[in-house]
């Protein structure tokens, strides 16, 4: 087995992923060999290169970062994905894990924790940052987890497009779903959250801290 570890990065920003590279070139064992923009650029890349970790941000044009996990986690099952993501919410990580993902950390932690998780990931093992897998659990413990938590990997994605002002049409488009299959995401989202219209459905992603007001 080669010592180095294959990565691909996958941000919408070249000015982040050039900052990912800075910091990985400091670790020996870590070579960046592929980069993507779009959920849709990273499914096409895993497959060309086959790289031993993806670092995913979720927040991504196009298909979106949880659907690109499940994508490339569909090609290979033993894909091993780590999120870096802004999103701090529990319901993000329960997601993302939900869709393959393997870690979760967030671009406010230390850096050097990038490289840490990609070293670990590669090992097999599992890593979520520290405090959100403390409040993960703590959820959990209390057996309160959120309402969003009943939605499936594809009605949240479905459910953040719609609160973001996407109509079924743009939605259909992005996710290469026909209208009526996701006009039927939509009824059933609602139907889960016990919402009559997308006004409500813009409000609880404000209150769960999905979009800012």
């Amino acid at each position: 087995m080669s010592s180095t570890i294959n990565v691909m990065l996958v941000d919408d920003h070249a000015v982040v992923r050039a900052g990912y590279n800075m910091l990985l070139k400091n670790a020996s064992e870590i070579t960046v060999v592929a980069e993507a923009s779009s959920g849709e650029e990273a499914y096409q890349l895993y497959s060309a290169h086959m790289p031993d970790v993806v670092v995913m941000d979720l927040s991504l044009p196009g298909i979106g970062g949880i659907e690109a996990i499940k994508r490339i986690c569909s090609r290979d099952n033993k894909a091993t994905i780590l999120v870096f993501s802004m999103h701090e919410e529990v319901i993000f990580v329960e997601q993302a894990l939900q869709a393959g993902a393997s870690g979760y950390i967030t671009k406010s932690t230390d850096p050097q924790l990038l490289v840490d998780a990609i070293i670990r990931l590669s090992k097999g093992e599992k890593y979520i940052d520290a405090e959100l897998a403390q409040r993960l659990a703590y959820e959990k413990s209390r057996g309160q987890d959120s309402l969003l938590s009943d939605l499936s990997t594809r009605e949240f994605e479905i459910f953040c497009m719609l609160a973001e002002g996407s109509n079924t049409s743009e939605i259909a488009k992005r996710l290469c779903l026909s209208y009526k299959t996701v006009a039927n995401y939509s009824t059933q989202i609602k139907s889960k959250l016990n919402v009559s219209t997308i006004a409500d459905i813009a409000r609880l992603a404000i209150r769960y801290n999905i979009i800012q007001a």
